[in-house]
């Protein structure tokens, strides 16, 4: 499209922003599909996912209760093609940072000058307590690098200077789906716990299985509350991280068995919150969900505060707490000026939080955070988004973008570079590779299925190895 009819199309009452979505797990597509819906209300989404390990199953995003007008598998070849094509005004990646850092050099090789192009929108799914250089730098190039708190932001434009990188691309916002129904408690005592487990952390085993013990030793400990092990997915399922140890198989081996009053769980994590008094976990994005309604929480210190759990970003929240005194009836509360500056204000003592949650009525919530995921209102995360908003508005107004301008290239990278664009199926300068991107009649029916039944497959293998072959070996190695 020629800059010239882009600039009197923007001059015309603006129709509904076409936005795109590439995630590669299930927790990238909620941030990512969410995030759209709070830059680009009323949009029509259009949704890719990308194929590889974590690739989210059916179940998986029916769990996360976000959907969009189309939404298919792609290859990031694939997806560069599908954007070139469709002219989309707005790309959302949802992806780990070197997907990220293919893509955008599949932009720069599709617009190499100036041109009507989409506006690129990155960041990250939830805490950002590692790889912090590494992840940032691979996200560079983008139009709006998305932090997630003022914290955040200020590490960001930090790392970006020190390189003397531009930094203008970042903008603060807060975490797309928090929200729900402000905490009210029905008493001092909780009735219902939250055990918030992650894939991969902690790694080992046996951390993983005293973890689950001691949330059944909790159970055991107090018969009147209900314990639950919110799961992340079912065996033989990923998520954005590996999980080798799955605590189903833990479960089972659990001595003397789970108690009556402590169970596993699976569902939306905002409709879990909602009749949650206490949530438990090591370093979850969960968290600062629970913080932001104002539900007591615990940052467990039982295996040490370490940067390798990530439960070190929490040193000042005041929720650092061990299952001991958690035992003994301690509800930790969120310290308020940490709160602050993650981003995260507690919903009981912000304004606009208008319906707060009656005692026991979980399904009332779901009135106030009707939007799938447990995300906020719109009207309650307005401000946090404005200069988001502000922003990509003034992008889109613009005749043409310029072409983006990734930090790393083969002369500031010349030998991390082309290793990244390659596993992605990319040549140095960004083109896909042959055989990358299909050309020609789109396959039959029978053969796409047979594709994705092929895809299953070996996505099952590799699971299999991951989770019951990987762990065998290591055990033999250390005989």
């Amino acid at each position: 499209m020629p800059v010239s009819n882009r600039s009197a199309q923007r001059s015309a009452p603006r129709s509904p922003l076409r936005v795109a979505v590439l995630a590669d797990s299930d927790t990238r597509w909620k941030w990512g599909a969410l995030t759209a819906r709070r830059l680009a209300p009323g949009h029509r989404l259009t949704g890719h996912l990308l194929r590889g390990r974590a690739t989210p199953t059916a179940r998986q995003l029916g769990e996360v209760g976000v959907r969009a007008d189309r939404l298919t598998e792609v290859t990031c070849a694939e997806f560069l093609a599908d954007i070139e094509r469709e002219r989309y005004d707005v790309v959302v990646l949802a992806l780990v940072g070197g997907a990220v850092q293919a893509v955008l050099h599949g932009v720069r090789a599709l617009w190499p000058d100036p041109a009507a192009r989409p506006v690129i929108v990155t960041g990250y799914v939830g805490v950002v307590y590692e790889k912090l250089a590494d992840g940032l730098l691979l996200r560079h190039g983008a139009d709006l690098v998305l932090a997630n708190s003022r914290h955040d932001a200020q590490r960001f434009r930090a790392v970006y200077e020190g390189v003397g990188a531009d930094a203008g691309c970042v903008t603060e916002t807060v975490l797309p789906f928090l929200g729900g129904a402000a905490y009210e408690p029905a008493g001092s005592r909780a009735t219902t716990v939250v055990f918030a487990v992650q894939p991969s952390v902690p790694e080992s085993r046996a951390d993983r299985a005293y973890l689950l013990e001691r949330a059944a030793g909790h159970a055991r400990l107090h018969p009147d509350r209900e314990v639950l092990v919110k799961l992340r997915s079912r065996p033989g399922e990923h998520t954005t991280h590996l999980e080798e140890q799955p605590y189903q198989r833990l479960a089972a081996k659990v001595p003397g068995g789970l108690p009556a009053n402590c169970r596993l769980a699976y569902g939306n994590m905002g409709e879990v919150l909602d009749g949650a008094d206490l949530l438990v976990t090591v370093s979850s994005t969960a968290a600062l969900e629970s913080l932001h309604r104002g539900i007591p929480t615990a940052v467990l210190t039982d295996l040490g505060i370490r940067e390798a759990l990530g439960n070190h970003h929490f040193l000042g929240s005041g929720c650092l707490a061990s299952w001991d005194q958690l035992d003994a009836g301690l509800l930790p509360q969120g310290d308020p000026e940490w709160l602050a500056a993650q981003g995260v204000a507690p919903l009981a003592t912000t304004p606009l939080a208008t319906t707060p949650r009656a005692a026991g009525a979980g399904a009332a919530a779901g009135a106030k955070a009707a939007d799938p995921a447990g995300a906020a209102a719109d009207d309650e995360d307005a401000d946090v988004f404005a200069a988001a908003r502000a922003r990509l508005a003034a992008l889109l107004e613009l005749p043409g973008l310029p072409p983006v301008a990734p930090y790393y290239t083969l002369t500031t990278a010349p030998r991390y570079l082309p290793g990244i664009l390659a596993r992605h199926h990319l040549a140095a300068d960004g083109t896909p590779l042959p055989g990358a991107a299909r050309e020609g009649a789109e396959p039959s029916r029978l053969r796409r299925r047979l594709r994705s039944h092929l895809r299953d497959a070996a996505r099952g293998l590799y699971r299999h190895g991951v989770q019951r072959v990987a762990p065998l070996i290591r055990r033999m190695g250390e005989l």
